[in-house]
């Protein structure tokens, strides 16, 4: 775990993208890792409204979503990372806020996201729909598995704010910020492997100590022949709160959703969700020059409010009903599932009370296109597929909701 070195001035021979997103939900889901399941542990994740806990690779984000807390609205890919905690010398633990970066505006928390252009001249193909990887192994807790001076030596790294390098054990007034460098090379042809990053692989080179690998250069390795633009995750965790309780035996406080206290485990996810050729454009065109999104003529600025998730209207639907008569249900619904693939969830009567039952429901009685496992099958005015892959059966969990399982 390094120090990367970002300069004042940036080169401006590349093309660049640098833009916050804000937090859209902090849960345990991981669908890459544990699709249809709960994770094992918690996750932040930032972008488009479409996340869910299965994220179907058929299913195409850019449309599903609606919104998204990125502040270009043409992305509505999906970022993760684990949450750090601090554990207090009582031994409970609470989550360590996170701040805006500098230069980005006022996200509510959330992390900066870079798209950087290879060097000038260089060949690239940006991402496409599908596209998928992750980075990092929340299992691991050192870096003896890791060529030293490599460019995947640099991918994961820390920052305390006070000028000091790798996983703090000091305070950090200032706060601490964490980086995380994705893979920059593919092999041109798959979109997401079972273990979602041997279809990706580091540039060859070595990096330069005070400079990291930010605008690393070098060659791909003929397996991974195809050059990618690179994606670069800024977290910045406020410490601030902690200085006053920071243990003063010399322990190390902070710790990973994966309890991991030495930072090597940190890790990333990555999901593709670009509108069209909103990224290739962005990519051909724009050099931000680090503070400044709205140079990119090519895409739609959102404000900060916008991607603060100030909301039209409550999630799900959900008008206000004020009573004394009891609520009811909305026919007509068309708000994403959060349990499925993003398809409408339509519901018309109010559910009552129900076990969840393992009675199976039959998945040909409305004929239709079949759908994924752990997607939603039937339910109280469901209008989607029916028709469960082979293996499973639609299963009712209660009146308005049954699942492929």
């Amino acid at each position: 775990m390094k120090l990367i070195y970002l300069a004042a001035a940036l080169p401006l021979v590349r093309g660049l993208l640098r833009f916050p997103c804000a937090q859209l939900v902090t849960e345990r889901l991981d669908p890459l890792v544990t699709p249809g399941q709960v994770s094992p542990h918690l996750h932040q994740i930032v972008g488009g409204n479409a996340f869910n806990i299965s994220m179907d690779p058929n299913t195409d984000i850019a449309k599903t979503s609606t919104c998204t807390t990125c502040r270009f609205k043409e992305d509505k890919s999906n970022y993760w990372t684990a949450v750090l905690f601090f554990k207090h010398s009582n031994g409970s633990y609470i989550r360590v806020p996170q701040i805006a970066n500098g230069g980005t505006g006022k996200s509510n928390g959330g992390m900066t996201v870079y798209y950087v252009q290879p060097s000038s001249g260089a060949k690239f193909t940006s991402f496409r729909k599908g596209f998928r990887m992750i980075v990092g192994d929340p299992m691991v807790r050192s870096d003896r598995h890791i060529t030293a001076n490599s460019v995947q030596s640099y991918a994961l790294t820390f920052r305390c704010w006070d000028g000091s390098v790798g996983f703090p054990k000091k305070k950090c007034p200032g706060g601490i910020r964490t980086n995380i460098f994705f893979p920059t090379c593919w092999d041109g042809k798959t979109l997401d492997p079972p273990d979602h990053h041997s279809h990706v692989q580091y540039i060859n080179g070595t990096p330069n100590p005070r400079a990291g690998i930010f605008y690393q250069d070098g060659t791909c390795p003929s397996t991974h022949p195809v050059r990618l633009p690179l994606i670069f995750l800024e977290t910045v965790w406020d410490t601030k709160p902690f200085m006053n309780i920071w243990p003063t035996d010399g322990s190390q406080p902070l710790v990973y959703s994966m309890g991991d206290p030495t930072g090597f485990g940190q890790h990333g996810d990555y999901v593709f969700g670009w509108e069209d050729d909103s990224l290739d454009r962005a990519m051909a065109r724009c050099n931000d020059r680090g503070d400044f999104p709205a140079d990119c003529k090519e895409l739609t600025i959102l404000t900060d409010d916008q991607i603060n998730s100030y909301l039209p209207a409550l999630p799900g639907c959900n008008p206000i009903q004020n009573g004394p008569d009891a609520a009811t249900m909305i026919s007509g619904c068309t708000a994403i599932s959060t349990t499925g693939t993003g398809q409408p969830t339509l519901s018309s009567t109010h559910p009552s009370p129900s076990t969840p039952t393992s009675t199976p429901v039959p998945s040909s009685t409305v004929p239709g296109p079949v759908t994924t496992k752990y997607s939603q099958c039937g339910g109280n005015g469901w209008g989607g597929p029916t028709l469960c892959p082979a293996g499973t059966s639609c299963t009712v969990v209660n009146e308005w909701y049954s699942q492929c399982i």
